[in-house]
């Protein structure tokens, strides 16, 4: 991940004011249109990314972090990023200074979102941006940090690989996730082993190719579902042989089946 103090090549002007505050925590509201992109981008301070409404991707040198409802992304300060609305998405921010937290996760996670925290960060939402020591303020975030190190972290992120073998893999997969090739068929594209790209795979990403790939799929699936494409599209472009197969999946791995998660919009 990028953590140098170089100048970010992207930063609202008004989340530059934002981070000069003297409060150890601040919060910042900001919509976004379907499809539309804040460029890669970093901060001085950590962040609590959180979608009320909508689902946005978070992308890093690391992977990508989907944020559907209910989910938000920790982001440690210097990490560069981009995100991308899939959907209209009611952004809504927590900006944690150097040392105010220092307990809470030094990795970029998704984690999940009680219906508590999501109360607590629509209110300081609405808040005064600046305010005193032991105010009625200070006590709310202080719940919040309470709340988000209670939080566990959700199944949500996808490692992306170094080598550049794996980085050609996954980047294929990347513009069709439905490809169905094995790790015998991509090792003569890309010059390596099967074993090796196996062995390459679980070591870079911690995820075997086949958990890997299927990981890629459920994110992929979360922004279609987002945008409002039915199960039994996203299942057949995604390659599962039907709805219910992708259902299963979806079932095992979140806990719920995708209409549940979604809504009956989906």
């Amino acid at each position: 991940m990028s953590r140098t103090g170089q100048k970010p090549p992207y930063l609202n002007p008004e989340v530059q004011r934002l981070e000069a505050l003297p409060q150890p925590v601040v919060a910042y509201r900001r919509d976004l249109a379907d499809g539309e992109t804040i460029p890669p981008h970093r901060h001085r301070r950590a962040q609590l990314v959180y979608a009320s409404e909508g689902v946005m991707t978070v992308t890093t040198a690391d992977g990508a972090f989907v944020v559907p409802p209910q989910r938000a992304v920790w982001l440690p300060g210097g990490v560069e990023h981009r995100i991308d609305a899939r959907g209209r998405v009611a952004m809504r921010t927590l900006y944690v200074g150097i040392g105010a937290a220092p307990d809470l996760p030094a990795e970029v996670c998704v984690l999940h979102v009680t219906s508590l925290l999501r109360e607590l960060i629509l209110a300081a939402v609405d808040m005064p941006q600046s305010f005193a020591p032991n105010s009625p303020e200070h006590r709310l975030m202080s719940v919040i940090f309470d709340q988000i190190r209670a939080l566990p972290v959700a199944p949500l992120a996808l490692p992306m690989p170094k080598d550049r073998r794996l980085r050609r893999v996954a980047e294929a997969l990347l513009d069709d996730p439905a490809d169905g090739r094995g790790l015998e068929q991509w090792a003569r594209v890309v010059g390596a082993s099967a074993r090796t790209l196996a062995r390459l795979f679980q070591h870079e990403t911690a995820m075997s190719f086949r958990a890997w790939r299927q990981q890629l799929r459920l994110l992929r699936a979360m922004e279609m579902l987002a945008a409002g494409q039915s199960v039994t599209t996203v299942a057949l472009d995604l390659g599962y042989d039907s709805p219910s197969a992708f259902t299963a999946m979806f079932r095992r791995t979140l806990g719920t089946t995708p209409r549940r998660y979604f809504g009956e919009a989906a």
